[in-house]
């Protein structure tokens, strides 16, 4: 079943799903397996080095014909070096993410790229907007991972977003199924960004360990930390709690910095340390039981919400 909105216009997709392209989750396998169900799939650049990034492009548009991107967290040290890369490589699509979006749009944009940024502010859209991006994702407070300091939530942030821009708002941040995707169309938005529903897939590059514990998490499992550096959504482990004791005390920024140290995200969702590695995660995690193949995920979504606007239609009569 084929969806048309201006998101699947502009991206030359049947199904206006897009994968979050997650730090240690987002390899090649997993952007072609959601591209070629339809969707777009997102290679995430923001865990590779140049050269691993060159080679999972070039794997990526080995393994499908279908459209994909790349995401590119704008403070990457190297950004320059991947911006080239991505143009060298003939990427058309490139989403974009903590950073302010006029720096590199107009680069992109001359070499024929399509730009998203990410966004979880009503101010930081408008900026977008002006900056010349072809579409926003509006991320909600739900979501894991980098988050907004606001902390507003999907179901208010999407309309707000809505409202204030007139180019095209993907919805993202606890959208796991069809009928949040529903739900996030009749806010406004012509498409959706998945995260952690993806992240929980077969093709997806998170260590196995991460994956069993994404679907083993209850209701309340995970929650914003580390407000005083970047505030990000974490799975409680043995590392939150120290994070959480230490926020607690009152630690400075420096302090948490020191007990953050370096790759603490690898050693979670890539190497798969349960205890003392980062877990970045959403609360739709506690909705989800299972591990499936990214093209199943991308189908059950559109069944679901194909099932879920007829049965609403019905409520009329």
């Amino acid at each position: 079943m084929a969806i048309r909105t201006r998101i699947t216009e502009l991206f030359g997709i049947e199904k206006p799903i897009i994968q979050g392209g997650m730090i240690w989750c987002s390899n090649w396998q997993l952007a072609a397996a959601v591209s070629n169900a339809g969707g777009l799939g997102l290679i995430g650049a923001g865990s590779m080095y140049p050269d691993v990034l060159r080679e999972h492009i070039r794997k990526c548009k080995a393994a499908t014909t279908k459209p994909f991107g790349v995401n590119v967290p704008l403070l990457y040290p190297d950004i320059e070096q991947l911006m080239n890369i991505i143009v060298e490589e003939g990427v058309k699509i490139v989403f974009t993410s903590a950073g302010n979006p006029k720096t590199w749009t107009g680069f992109l944009k001359q070499h024929g790229i399509k730009v998203v940024h990410v966004i979880a502010n009503t101010k930081f859209a408008l900026k977008c907007q002006e900056a010349g991006v072809d579409a926003i994702v509006a991320e909600g407070f739900e979501a894991g991972g980098h988050n907004g300091r606001e902390e507003t939530t999907t179901l208010v942030l999407i309309p707000m977003i809505c409202t204030a821009v007139s180019i095209p708002v993907i919805a993202a941040g606890g959208i796991g199924n069809g009928k949040q995707m529903l739900a996030a169309f009749a806010l406004g938005a012509e498409g959706v960004q998945v995260g952690s529903r993806f992240v929980a897939s077969v093709e997806s590059s998170a260590h196995e360990s991460f994956k069993k514990a994404v679907i083993s998490a209850n209701e309340g499992d995970t929650q914003l930390t580390l407000k005083q550096l970047v505030p990000v959504r974490l799975l409680k482990n043995e590392f939150f709690k120290r994070i959480e004791e230490a926020e607690l005390r009152g630690a400075s920024a420096e302090e948490q910095k020191q007990i953050l140290g370096r790759a603490r995200a690898k050693k979670g969702m890539f190497e798969g340390d349960m205890i003392e590695g980062e877990l970045e995660i959403g609360q739709v995690s506690a909705m989800l039981d299972e591990i499936l193949p990214a093209g199943d995920i991308v189908n059950n979504m559109m069944n679901e919400f194909e099932a879920t606007r007829n049965a609403l239609c019905k409520l009329n009569g």
